[in-house]
């Protein structure tokens, strides 16, 4: 469903009656489309996967697919119910070990309410950041 599929719509039909034989169509009824709920909220991450080093930095972003209407982008890491932010954008500046968890953002349209799917970030510690 999209804005533009506002308009006048009739429903036209075949009636076979034992008087005759025709076409029919219902009077026209018109349809307003006033918002497009949300869907296709998704997430990522720079650098992708999620996997930062300890001390760098890591950005995340919600992305939403189809909705109409002023957006409101909420931040979240875990279960826990304070938000780290409210842009489209999250970053992370100087990567902790205790900031590695699975982060999620939630969208609002004032329509519809959709969460992305949570993504697991992890904080690579000193030994790590050597490999490869």
């Amino acid at each position: 469903l999209q804005l533009n599929h506002s308009g006048r719509y009739h429903c036209r039909g075949w009636v076979d009656t034992w008087i005759s034989q025709d076409w029919m169509e219902s009077v026209p009824v018109p349809v307003t489309v006033h918002g497009v709920p949300l869907s296709g909220v998704s997430l990522w991450a720079q650098p992708p996967g999620g996997q930062v080093g300890l001390g760098n930095h890591l950005v995340l972003t919600c992305t939403v697919a189809a909705g109409t209407g002023l957006l409101s982008f909420t931040w979240h890491r875990g279960s826990s119910g304070a938000p780290l932010g409210t842009n489209p954008h999250w970053e992370l500046r100087h990567a902790g070990d205790n900031d590695s968890g699975h982060y999620h953002c939630w969208v609002s349209n004032g329509l519809s309410v959709e969460e992305s799917v949570p993504l697991n970030v992890t904080v690579l510690g000193e030994q790590h950041r050597r490999v490869g």
